[in-house]
């Protein structure tokens, strides 16, 4: 297949997204609206003998202080098929393409998964003093094609960060933590959490814990909850602002796209959570806790309303995002991956971060900048 890449509208690049089964959330249109602090484009791959759109990516890009020349941005993209035997056809006039526009340095995500550990494995992996971080472990599932794009990857002269995205080391996570939901009942997906989840879950029944969606109106109250979360884990917060644009961009381009929720008892809201959906993906993307109320334990009420919620929308996979590498019990990360685990899900590896120093010597100053922030 002979490729042709240009820019497209918006429309046309969120019809693409429309008619596949998922794609990233980071990869609609509308997420360029979100980034409102770089400029964007649409490019879309169209097959040369039918005229058909193949592919698309949403490009963010950041300019450099001072010069005119840009980082070009492809978070979780481009959509493309990343399994196609003439890869180098789909990439090459891409760089041609943002050279021309003033990159300097191209980074993107490929949306492809190697590995995936199922969640009693990596039970008996902490349970083993041995085993020190996820890739000790013997993976479930590899994807042998994956390994064949990150050798072509190579060969294009792609490169990749030191700790090869180990923990948070990319931009976007590279382990993450999903739930399958396709061909499983919800009965299936209850019995598949740990004792600890189901009685947690039965705990906030009976304490009365209500879980409810709420509305762009409730994004202080919202805020609120992130900013106690923020000061007990130590990272800074975003401003509201940036929570009111995702919310107003997202769901002006699909009503469904973006939702909150919160967990109350007594009419108090104990914690809450903000939903994405793009097609059968379904994200759980920001959480937030109050310091108190635990003991009723809101956050396991909500993700299991969340879950029931993306079940009803015909989810394929519910995604609860990041996760580090580390097993070890003395890691700040390792509760996270302790709490994903209970849910009985799956652990998965991207293919990570690469990028592509169109000018070696920007690329590297911005290397220097970057690892000294």
């Amino acid at each position: 297949m002979s490729l042709t890449l240009r820019t497209i509208s918006r429309e046309q690049h969120l019809a693409y997204i429309q008619s596949l089964p998922a794609a990233s959330h980071m990869q609609v249109p509308a997420w360029a609206d979100v980034k409102a602090e770089w400029r964007s484009e649409n490019l879309g791959w169209f097959d040369e003998r039918t005229g058909e759109l193949v592919g698309a990516g949403l490009v963010l890009y950041r300019q450099l202080p001072k010069i005119k020349r840009y980082l070009a941005y492809m978070p979780e993209g481009p959509v493309i098929n990343w399994f196609a035997p003439n890869l180098d056809d789909w990439l090459q006039p891409m760089l041609a393409h943002l050279k021309q526009q003033g990159a300097f340095s191209v980074k993107m995500g490929p949306p492809v998964i190697i590995r995936r550990w199922e969640a009693a494995s990596i039970k008996k992996g902490i349970q083993d003093p041995d085993v020190k971080r996820l890739r000790d472990i013997e993976a479930d599932f590899i994807e042998p094609r994956a390994f064949e794009v990150a050798d072509r990857l190579r060969r294009m002269g792609w490169q990749q960060g030191e700790d090869g995205g180990a923990g948070f080391g990319d931009v976007q996570p590279r382990y993450v933590f999903q739930v399958p939901l396709a061909g499983r009942s919800l009965e299936d997906v209850h019995k598949g959490f740990n004792q600890l989840w189901r009685r947690n879950i039965k705990k906030a029944e009976k304490a009365g814990v209500e879980v409810v969606q709420g509305g762009y109106q409730d994004l202080a109250e919202w805020q609120r909850l992130y900013e106690i979360t923020a000061v007990r884990d130590h990272f800074r917060p975003r401003p509201l602002s940036y929570f009111q644009r995702m919310w107003t961009a997202l769901n002006t381009e699909d009503p469904n796209r973006m939702r909150l929720y919160f967990a109350r008892h007594n009419g108090v809201n104990l914690s809450a959570a903000t939903m994405l959906v793009v097609g059968g993906h379904v994200w759980y993307s920001y959480g937030a806790s109050d310091n108190i109320g635990r003991e009723f334990r809101p956050s396991n009420a909500m993700q299991w309303r969340m879950l029931r919620d993306a079940y009803a929308l015909g989810a394929t996979v519910y995604d609860l995002r990041g996760i580090s590498d580390s097993l070890d019990e003395s890691d700040h990360l390792f509760g996270l991956i302790q709490f994903k685990v209970g849910t009985g899900g799956q652990a998965a590896e991207y293919l990570g971060e690469w990028d592509f120093p169109l000018n070696k010597l920007l690329h590297k100053a911005l290397d220097i900048y970057m690892s000294r922030r």
